[in-house]
C-alpha cells in the first residue's frame, strides 16, 4: 500500500532518481537530441528543489516511489517508479495534482511527448483530452529547449465551484 504526502527536502534526493528513471524510460527516442545533455542525474537534482514546495510524493514504507509536480495550472511531472506501476499510484497522484490546480483554476493542462504512448493512454483514461499537437519548452539549465508534444487539458473545478 502506498500513502500520499507533501514532499520535503530530505525527498530531493529520491524524487530526482524516479524522475530521472522515468524520464529515460518515456522520453527516449522521442525528444529532441539537445535535450539529452541536460537529463543527467545532476540535471534532475537541481530542478527539484525549486519544485519542492509544490510537489507531492507517494511512498511505499519510506521509500519515494512517484511524485507530481504542480506550476500554475499546469500539472508539470508526474512520474511513478516501474516498481510501483500498476498500483493505482500514478492516478492518485494525478488526482491530487488535479486538485491543487482546482484550488485556484478551472482547468489543467499538461504536456506528453507524442511518442510516449504508455503515458498518452493513461491520461486519456483519466478523463483527460488531447488538444493537438504543440511546442513545449523543457527547462534546461541554460534555459529551455523546444519540444513536440501533445497538450492535454481537464476541466478540474467543480461545476458549481
Amino acid at each position: 500500500m502506498f500513502a500520499l504526502r507533501a514532499a520535503t527536502a530530505e525527498d530531493a534526493e529520491a524524487v530526482a532518481a524516479v524522475w530521472h528513471r522515468g524520464w529515460a524510460d518515456g522520453h527516449h527516442g522521442h525528444v529532441p537530441a539537445e535535450l539529452y545533455q541536460h537529463r543527467r542525474p545532476a540535471d534532475f537534482r537541481s530542478l527539484v528543489p525549486a519544485r519542492l514546495d509544490t510537489t507531492t510524493v507517494a511512498t511505499v514504507g519510506d521509500e519515494v516511489v512517484g511524485f507530481v509536480t504542480v506550476h500554475e495550472d499546469e500539472i508539470e511531472q508526474v512520474y511513478v517508479d516501474a516498481s510501483a506501476r500498476g498500483a493505482g499510484v500514478a492516478a492518485a497522484l494525478l488526482r491530487r495534482g488535479e486538485e491543487a490546480v482546482a484550488a485556484r483554476f478551472g482547468s489543467a493542462w499538461l504536456a506528453v511527448v507524442a511518442g510516449n504512448a504508455r503515458a498518452r493512454r493513461f491520461y486519456a483514461r483519466e478523463g483527460w483530452r488531447d488538444e493537438g499537437l504543440f511546442e513545449y519548452e523543457a527547462e534546461v539549465a541554460t534555459g529551455t529547449v523546444v519540444v513536440p508534444a501533445h497538450r492535454y487539458t481537464k476541466r478540474v473545478q467543480r461545476e458549481d465551484g
